[in-house]
């Protein structure tokens, strides 16, 4: 049995023209208003190109030197898309793949749908390990927890928003409720233990809320910060525990916009670094990889092909 590993993450467009294609993904074809196109464009605009692909593959070549196996990864709404890297793993004599999503947390609109594009690609070529869910990893909470330390050593005690990415509100309503909200939470939770801060001093909101389409969960930033301000703060720091590298939910969503809120109210926000390619992030990767290849009834096999494949 020849055993690989697959990252999968969520995809970017590569310049601000590809993003009436890449909605159109991200949408299943439903179809996007021009507004909320031209809006998304402006803002891949804003922050000149989305390191999201360069970043996955930089996690790929760290878990590789890691682990010893071949790492793979694949995008579900943008090049290389997942379909397309199953295709080259089934090329390269890949038999059976250990599938880490890189978002943390589970949710039936994120990691679900990953793991049906992954399910469906692999059908007949390949046997499939799927990582569910890894919130509450020692190794991502310590590499959460390291950043946001050499944050908060900069300007001393300052309260905290951790954040995670918004979804619809049907996801986590009814009895086909999702663990992702409270999976988020539990992050940020155990994040703020390791770092000793007190439970008065940090906050959690839900960033990114969608920009059609029915109501998402909250409460968004904006709440959190016009609160910090009610109370008295002037300064800030946020910390998205629901993202492993920047992308444009960062860059510009917190950079710029929850940054130029802050600022239109006489307050200064600050930003932890993300984890990107954290020596603890890829031991969690690691980590992870090495159970599951424990898993594997037979060896994997030593191969000389290439150990990355972007």
């Amino acid at each position: 049995m020849s055993t690989a590993i697959l990252l999968l993450a969520h995809g970017t467009p590569g310049k601000a023209e590809d993003v009436p294609a890449y909605m159109d993904r991200v949408t299943g074809g439903r179809g996007v208003p021009d507004a909320v196109i031209k809006e998304v464009a402006h803002r891949y605009a804003l922050i000149g190109q989305s390191p999201l692909t360069a970043l996955t593959a930089q996690q790929a070549d760290a878990l590789v030197k890691e682990t010893g196996v071949p790492v793979y990864f694949g995008m579900r709404n943008w090049h290389p898309f997942i379909a397309d890297t199953v295709t080259h793993m089934a090329a390269d004599g890949v038999t059976h793949a250990i599938v880490i999503c890189l978002a943390p947390q589970n949710s039936r609109t994120s990691v679900g749908l990953y793991r049906r594009a992954t399910m469906a690609a692999a059908e007949g070529r390949m046997t499939v390990d799927f990582v569910e869910s890894w919130h509450d990893h020692p190794s991502l909470i310590a590499a959460f927890a390291e950043k946001l330390e050499a944050g908060l050593r900069e300007r001393g005690r300052l309260p905290v928003i951790f954040t995670a990415h918004s979804v619809p509100c049907r996801t986590i309503a009814g009895q086909d409720a999702d663990p992702y909200s409270n999976q988020a939470k539990q992050t940020a939770a155990l994040v703020a233990e390791r770092c000793g801060i007190a439970d008065a001093d940090w906050h959690f909101a839900f960033q990114s809320q969608g920009m059609s389409g029915g109501p998402w969960i909250g409460p968004t930033v904006e709440d959190e910060i016009i609160g910090l301000k009610a109370a008295g703060h002037d300064e800030f720091i946020i910390q998205p525990v629901g993202f492993v590298c920047d992308h444009v939910e960062v860059l510009f969503d917190i950079d710029i916009l929850f940054k130029d809120f802050a600022a239109q109210r006489g307050m200064k926000l600050r930003r932890a670094e993300s984890l990107n390619d954290s020596p603890l992030f890829i031991a969690a990767l690691a980590d992870l990889s090495r159970k599951a290849l424990a898993r594997v009834p037979q060896a994997v096999e030593s191969e000389n092909r290439p150990a990355v494949v972007r």
